[in-house]
């Protein structure tokens, strides 16, 4: 087990970046169409082809998912996506045309420092098909693909990944780039919000402070002209339905409420995916479902505290400083 969602049999993630645009794209590709779902909580969220994933759409199975930096202008990252796909033979065919199904969700990093003069055309397209081209089952974390421009109100954010196995060996994995509004870590100490949910010491191994102190609670939030965006997939092994797979989006976003305080923001756009790529029967369409669900927001409230204990300082005067550089 690598603790990412490349535990998963069937994906691959790919990411890139422009240090000096100070943004990225992260890509996961499936090897077989996945079934696919979607939960939207932020009040400003940028999404494209989602429409297609609620259940009583036609297409059954998406091709590749994509986070990515830009803003609206990272919607163009599935482009270059399909691109690739397209070159592969890959996608939802009609005729003789085949067309890749490739949904995707943006996060606001417009100021977060970086070049973004790029001329007529935003790059994310090309992007979008460099990390495509490069998915595999290992990646780095913190500050790469959608991550690599992404912040939190005091620390830098950045790319999170963790993974689980159900008791009846279902793996369930979680991938996110972490760009909220608010906080990850409680007040201003080294402790993480998602300390109870931490294996094998995967961010730090601090655990909760000794003593809570009730300032903590105090709303810490980017200035209103930044806005944010935590976006994120979690995948499985089993099979499910697109109801299903509906469902273990809504359940994993409890992963974030976890991790984010304060979360699903008016400047938010946050948005989770879920995905399963078919391989495995639940043992019960009930309670293991529930079990699945629960491991689902679990990863995903773990993956939010690596992304950004894994983050490394942008290089520019006045940036954030990482977790490492304030409490390492």
């Amino acid at each position: 087990m690598r603790n990412l969602i490349t535990d998963i049999a069937g994906l691959k993630v790919g990411n890139a970046g422009d240090p000096k645009l100070c943004s990225g794209v992260t890509v996961i590709v499936f090897d077989k169409p996945a079934t696919a779902g979607i939960d939207v909580r932020g009040g400003g969220p940028g999404t494209r082809e989602v429409s297609l994933l609620e259940p009583e759409r036609t297409v059954e199975g998406v091709d590749a998912i994509v986070l990515s930096g830009g803003s609206a202008f990272g919607l163009d990252t599935p482009s270059g996506v399909q691109a690739y796909l397209r070159e592969q033979g890959r996608g939802f065919k009609v005729g003789d045309a085949v067309v890749p199904i490739v949904p995707g969700a943006v996060l606001f990093d417009l100021l977060s420092g970086g070049d973004k003069n790029w001329g007529r055309f935003p790059p994310y397209r090309d992007l979008g098909y460099e990390a495509a081209k490069a998915a595999g089952s290992d990646f780095a974390l913190g500050s790469v693909g959608a991550g690599l421009g992404a912040t939190t109100v005091n620390l830098k954010g950045g790319l999170g990944s963790a993974s689980a196995v159900t008791s009846d060996g279902i793996t369930v994995g979680a991938i996110v780039a972490v760009n909220a509004v608010g906080s990850v870590n409680v007040g201003d100490g080294a402790h993480f919000w998602a300390a109870p949910y931490e294996r094998d010491n995967e961010f730090g191994g601090r655990g909760l402070p000794a003593k809570f102190d009730h300032s903590a609670l105090t709303i810490r939030c980017k200035g209103g002209e930044n806005r944010s965006t935590t976006i994120a997939l979690v995948a499985t092994d089993a099979k499910l339905s697109k109801t299903q797979a509906k469902r273990l989006a809504v359940m994993a976003q409890t992963g974030m409420a976890r991790a984010i305080y304060p979360v699903h923001t008016p400047l938010d756009g946050d948005t989770v995916f879920a995905a399963a790529t078919g391989e495995k029967e639940l043992a019960d369409p009930i309670y293991g479902f529930t079990e699945l669900g629960t491991l689902a927001a679990n990863a995903l409230t773990r993956a939010i505290a690596r992304g950004v204990y894994e983050a490394t300082a942008l290089p520019f005067d006045g940036a954030l400083p990482s977790w490492r550089d304030r409490f390492a």
